[in-house]
């Protein structure tokens, strides 16, 4: 049986970086299995570092097999066997269509142990979005009441050049109901890692409708870099955060994107230690990042005088 406990002393993680990384160990690169990412969730939640931390992300597909292992390594509070398990708070990422979300919601919600914390939803018809995202918006609202308390993110897919108007009609119809977005910085190729302008972009666009926005896959460090073992050209989750707040600021595209672009970790840093109370204000637009590795991120603010070391 697993212990788990949970620290009171929060000053590890200011409050500009708390909750910032959903917990993705299970997608790929990582691909971890998931008795271990479980296992590993927990101890993150029981770490100094526990306020870093977000939801764990789940795949639609995966639903009963979590269930099934909260089931069979249950946690109780440290030193108190008896007490009752707090339920793993989920972020479901729903892979097929529409129909796919009230069966997949359902699952989620019945299931001892599990708790759900976001919906996530990829809106694929690209030849009619605006119809997918009103779609979405209907299969949402009969949900109401299993949802109320649940943040509900649609993904767009990246614009390749300029935004298209039916790109931008998407957009409006989440907006009409509050829909947060979500876009992708990055996958297993090349080709998924959007350029500085295209996530301004998405940036601009999202704040443009004041809707909140998370991003998910290719933020695996805190500043914008080339990896050393593919060449991809990396998007970093502090950059983001910071061309969020240039974005509110009435920044245009063009100083959105200079600021994605930025390479120098101690410059965004130092930015966002000279205004902590405004890079908090800025995470209710930038919700989060999914991750597949909550370490790395750690590692790289520890490096960056963000977060305190763990003991």
């Amino acid at each position: 049986m697993a212990t788990v406990t949970h620290p009171s002393d929060s000053r590890a993680v200011p409050d500009f970086l708390r909750a910032l990384v959903d917990d993705a160990a299970t997608f790929p690169p990582a691909s971890t299995p998931l008795e271990q990412a479980v296992a590993e969730h927990r101890a993150h939640l029981s770490s100094q570092y526990a306020g870093l931390v977000g939801g764990f992300v789940v795949s639609d597909v995966k639903v009963a097999d979590l269930a099934k292992v909260v089931a069979e390594h249950p946690v109780v509070e440290e030193g108190v066997t008896t007490a009752p398990e707090r339920p793993l708070a989920c972020n479901l990422v729903v892979t097929g269509g529409a129909g796919a979300i009230e069966p997949a919601v359902t699952w989620l919600t019945r299931s001892e142990g599990l708790e759900l914390r976001a919906l996530e939803f990829a809106l694929r018809d690209e030849d009619d979005l605006a119809h997918n995202a009103r779609r979405l918006v209907q299969v949402v609202d009969s949900l109401a009441g299993v949802l109320d308390d649940v943040t509900v993110f649609a993904e767009p897919p990246m614009p390749r050049g300029a935004a298209t108007h039916g790109w931008l009609s998407a957009l409006d119809e989440l907006a009409v109901r509050e829909i947060h977005l979500k876009f992708r910085t990055g996958g297993l190729s090349e080709d998924l890692f959007p350029s500085a302008a295209a996530l301004a972009t998405c940036i601009e666009s999202s704040l443009d409708r004041e809707l909140p926005f998370k991003c998910t896959a290719g933020l695996h460090h805190a500043v914008r870099h080339d990896d050393a073992g593919t060449g991809f050209r990396h998007h970093g989750f502090l950059n983001v955060l910071l061309a969020a707040r240039v974005s509110l600021d009435g920044g245009g595209p063009e100083d959105v994107a200079r600021v994605l672009d930025e390479t120098d970790g101690a410059a965004l840093a130092s930015q966002l230690t000279a205004d902590p109370a405004q890079a908090t204000r800025t995470r209710t637009w930038f919700t989060s990042f999914g991750s597949c590795s909550v370490l790395e991120a750690h590692e790289d603010l520890v490096d960056l005088g963000l977060v305190e070391a763990s003991a």
